[in-house]
């Protein structure tokens, strides 16, 4: 599930005129970069959402060869947040477990891509999410104060209120169809299935091994494109 849905407010004036997920980072647009992601670690098939500027972002899938085969998830009537687009999407996500990712970050991968990290830690058993972290001294481009904490097992904890977290959240996951039991295809967000989760110590996350960027405004683009620079 690719999560393109969004109104890109924070990355205007760049996304005035074209939706965020087609913003371009070092010749390719962000939209790329997270097929890419999907399409290192061995995945075939891929959801996309929309709804800002939709005929755009479906022109641009229809005008190119992913190595995927991609299915439209239509949000043009209603946005609905993140845990809502999963939700209306999964009709169309025939995995359990399903990948999740963000159309606003940029990976470079580590010795193990970051899908098949996730795929080789995922435990049914113990998990309904698996979040895939990094340090908040390696969240390059992030404004944050981090986003959890995690134990010895690799389970999460939200950061509390005023307080720093040594982890932040790439924007990639794995998910359970056990956890959107029961939940509507209306706009809600999914940190709050991430709290239930979390709360039946079933939240669990593991480190990406390799580089990643935060390229959620616009400043963190031309930040992002000098970073790749040095590379």
């Amino acid at each position: 599930m690719v999560l393109a849905a969004g109104l890109g407010r924070r990355m205007r004036p760049l996304t005035a005129t074209r939706p965020k997920p087609l913003v371009e980072v070092a010749g390719k647009t962000l939209l790329d970069h997270a097929l890419d992601t999907l399409r290192r670690g061995g995945v075939r098939r891929a959801v996309v959402n929309v709804h800002y500027l939709a005929d755009r972002v479906e022109a641009h899938l229809g005008s190119r060869d992913c190595g995927l085969e991609i299915r439209i998830s239509d949000e043009r009537a209603r946005l609905l947040d993140t845990g809502g687009g999963i939700a209306a999407a999964l009709p169309l996500l025939v995995a359990d477990p399903f990948l999740a990712i963000n159309a606003d970050n940029l990976f470079i991968e580590g010795p193990i891509p970051a899908v098949e990290l996730l795929a080789a830690r995922w435990d049914c058993r113990l998990m309904d999410a698996l979040l895939l972290v990094v340090p908040l001294a390696r969240a390059h481009c992030h404004q944050g104060r981090g986003d959890f904490h995690m134990d010895a097992l690799g389970r999460l904890s939200r950061r509390r209120p005023g307080r720093v977290a040594p982890f932040v959240y790439t924007g990639l996951q794995m998910l359970s169809r056990r956890l959107f039991e029961g939940e509507e295809p209306v706009p809600f967000p999914l940190g709050r299935l991430w709290d239930r989760a979390a709360a039946a110590r079933r939240l669990y996350g593991i480190v990406h091994q390799g580089l990643w960027f935060d390229v959620g405004t616009a400043a963190a683009v031309a930040e992002t494109e000098e970073l790749l620079g040095r590379l």
